[in-house]
C-alpha cells in the first residue's frame, strides 16, 4: 500500500537523488526518441525540498566522449560517478552501477528522510525494501513502459516521468530543443 502524504508535509524532508543514467537514457531514447532535461528532472523531484545529495551514475563506452555531458550534470548540481564499460574476452560487455547505487544509498540512509531512485530496474526492488526497513521513504521516478512492476510495488511512491522533461531532436537542424506539449 502506498503512503498518501501531502507534498506540504514533505517539504522539510532531506532527500538524496540517485540517477541510473544508462537506464534513463536508453528508456528515453528507445521509447520517446528523446533525451532527458536533467535540470528539469531535478526541479520536478525536489519540489522545494532540501537536497542532501544528487548523484548521477554513468557508464562510458571507450569511443563515446561524454565529458561535456558530465560537465553539464556537475553544473546542475549532480555529483557524477563514472566508470568505463568493461568488455570481456568473449566479447560481451558489463557496465552498470547497481552495486554502487546500493552502497551509496545505504551509506546515506541515516542522513536522508527520502531516497529518490531514478531508474526502472527491478534489481533495485530488494534495495528499496531495505531502505524502507531503515526508515526512509523511497520515491521511484521512471518511464512506466520500462519499469519493473516489482520496483513500482516496492516503492513508497512511484512517479512516472512525463514528456515535459524530454528534449526532442529537431530533425531539421539536428539541434536539441525542449519538448512542448500541445495545449488545447
Amino acid at each position: 500500500m502506498k503512503c498518501d502524504v501531502s507534498e506540504k508535509a514533505l517539504l522539510d524532508q532531506r532527500i538524496g537523488i540517485f540517477v541510473d543514467v544508462q537506464n534513463l537514457f536508453y528508456s528515453a531514447k528507445t521509447i520517446h526518441h528523446s533525451k532527458i532535461n536533467f535540470e528539469k528532472l531535478l526541479q520536478i523531484i525536489l519540489k522545494g525540498r532540501k537536497l542532501i545529495r544528487a548523484i548521477a551514475y554513468i557508464v562510458q563506452k571507450g569511443e563515446d566522449h561524454q565529458q561535456a555531458f558530465i560537465d553539464v550534470l556537475k553544473r546542475l548540481g549532480y555529483e557524477v560517478r563514472s566508470k568505463d564499460l568493461r568488455v570481456r574476452a568473449d566479447g560481451t560487455a558489463k557496465g552498470d552501477w547497481d552495486m554502487g547505487i546500493a552502497i551509496d544509498t545505504m551509506s546515506l540512509v541515516n542522513k536522508l528522510d527520502t531516497v529518490v531512485l531514478v531508474s526502472g530496474d527491478g534489481d533495485f526492488a530488494p534495495l528499496v525494501e531495505m531502505l524502507k526497513a531503515n526508515g526512509c521513504r523511497v520515491e521511484v521516478y521512471s518511464f512506466p513502459e520500462s519499469t519493473s512492476n516489482d520496483l513500482i510495488v516496492a516503492a513508497t511512491s512511484y512517479k512516472a516521468i512525463e514528456e515535459t522533461i524530454l528534449l526532442k531532436q529537431n530533425s531539421n537542424s539536428g539541434k536539441e530543443k525542449k519538448y512542448k506539449k500541445n495545449k488545447k
